[in-house]
């Protein structure tokens, strides 16, 4: 199986398209395909708690949460957590702090990329 890095920019209260971005890593996951979702700009607003913990799609409910613990590794950008003032330790539980480089290594590790 592939392994794929989905990187997502956009606040799913903007966009309504994270939901189905989100349904996609759960399902790579469940194919057995190592997953990570690397959250940036934006999308860093739905790793902090108080957030909205769910996303609505085609039915379903996605949360971050619930991904993390089906096999998808999430991770959210240090830089795009401190530009908008969001400390670390305010994180919902699986989502871990990674710099902008983890992208870098992925990709050169031969991850399949996906960027939304």
């Amino acid at each position: 199986m592939a392994d794929y890095l989905l990187i997502e920019s956009r606040d799913p209260f903007e966009s309504a398209e994270v939901g189905g971005f989100l349904d996609l890593a759960e399902g790579l996951a469940k194919e057995g395909s190592g997953v990570t979702l690397f959250l940036v700009q934006n999308a860093v607003m739905t790793a902090r708690h108080g957030a909205r913990p769910t996303v609505p799609h085609n039915g379903r409910v996605l949360s971050l949460a619930a991904l993390a613990t089906n096999g998808v590794r999430v991770l959210a950008d240090s830089f795009s957590l401190q530009e908008r003032g969001i400390s670390p330790n305010r994180l919902i539980a699986g989502v871990t702090v990674a710099p902008l480089s983890a992208v870098v290594d992925q990709m050169a590790a031969g991850c399949k990329a996906l960027w939304h």
